[in-house]
């Protein structure tokens, strides 16, 4: 897992071929007014998915404690506070259903080990090992979260 902030993002393009173009992707688009929705970057090896939505309690987003076997997240609040959860999946081991391949999504029955809090302009990479519940919070979170293909 990588926290930062997008002034500092040139910092990890060497950790993945697809992330100058990810994090060129964020720099060029208007965050504020582009509107709720899925966008294709660069087909299946880049989506985008913008939300805006009210924020969940930490009992409802750990009821979807996730990770992913295919997709990296970059998720990067545009508005609002949210918070998450996180753990390393090699401590979780209580599977919550099997994997959803068309999803991409292995949910886990666990409790984070930590939570930490992002707020405008703040991004969060989640690599496969790092099991999440996002979209914590009392307010209104627009967010953006791109799926790059491993």
């Amino acid at each position: 897992m990588i926290i930062d902030t997008i002034p500092n993002a040139s910092k990890y393009y060497n950790v993945h071929p697809l992330f100058a173009k990810a994090f060129d992707y964020i720099l060029k688009t208007d965050l504020f007014s582009i509107e709720p929705g899925k966008y294709e970057i660069d087909g299946d090896n880049l989506k985008a998915i913008v939300s805006n939505k009210k924020g969940m309690t930490a009992t409802e987003s750990i009821a979807k404690f996730e990770c992913h076997n295919k997709y990296i997240d970059i998720q990067l609040c545009i508005s609002g506070k949210e918070l998450m959860g996180w753990k390393p999946r090699e401590k979780c081991k209580t599977e919550n259903g099997g994997y959803n391949a068309e999803k991409d999504v292995q949910l886990y029955s666990e409790e984070p080990d930590m939570y930490f809090g992002l707020t405008d302009g703040q991004f969060v990479i989640f690599f496969p090992g790092d099991v999440h519940a996002p979209m914590i919070g009392e307010e209104e979170i627009k967010k953006l979260v791109i799926k790059v293909k491993i």
